[in-house]
C-alpha cells in the first residue's frame, strides 16, 4: 500500500497497528473500534483496498486521502470530467491545471473543478509538448462501478 501512494509523489502516515488484513483486504480503524475486531471479520473501519497476485487496488477512500496532501494531481474541465468517469482518457485541452511534478510515467489524481476527487490515471506524455494526443491514461475512475453492473 505504501509503495501505491508514493506513486502519487506523496506519503500519508498510517499507524500500522490500526491497519488491519482480512483476506488480502485493508482496512483502518481507530483504537476504540480495533478492540471490538474478532479475529474473522468481513468489513470494519475504513477500507483502504486489497492486494491480488501481488498488486494493490486502492479503494476511493484511500485515494481520498492521498488527495488531500501535496500530491500529483490533474483539475479538469466539466467536460472531461464526465468523459473520464465514462472511462476515456484525458486529452491536455480539458485540463485546467497541474498540481505536482506530473512527469511522464506518474500516477496523477484526477480531479474536477470543486477537487472531488474522480480517480486516476497514468500520465502517457510529457507536460511540455503538443496540444494533441493523450496526457492521462485512465486506470480506474468512479464510474467502474456502473460499468461493472449488467
Amino acid at each position: 500500500m505504501d509503495a501505491f501512494v508514493r506513486h502519487f509523489q506523496t506519503k500519508i502516515r498510517f499507524n500500522k497497528d490500526l491497519i488491519l488484513k482480512s483476506q488480502n483486504r485493508y482496512f483502518l480503524l481507530n483504537q476504540e473500534l480495533k478492540g471490538f475486531i474478532a479475529k474473522d471479520f468481513y468489513y470494519a473501519g475504513v477500507y483502504l483496498g486489497k492486494d491480488k497476485s501481488g498488486r494493490f487496488y486502492s479503494s476511493f477512500n484511500l485515494l481520498e486521502m492521498i488527495a488531500k496532501k501535496d500530491s500529483n494531481k490533474v483539475i479538469v474541465n466539466k467536460k472531461t470530467e464526465w468523459l473520464f468517469v465514462c472511462g476515456r482518457d484525458i486529452f491536455r485541452k480539458g485540463i485546467l491545471r497541474l498540481i505536482g511534478p506530473n512527469k511522464r510515467n506518474y500516477y496523477t489524481l484526477v480531479l474536477n473543478q470543486y477537487n472531488e476527487c474522480l480517480g486516476f490515471g497514468k500520465i502517457v506524455s510529457e507536460v511540455a509538448g503538443e496540444e494533441e494526443g493523450i496526457f492521462v491514461k485512465n486506470i480506474l475512475d468512479l464510474g467502474d462501478f456502473l460499468r461493472r453492473e449488467k
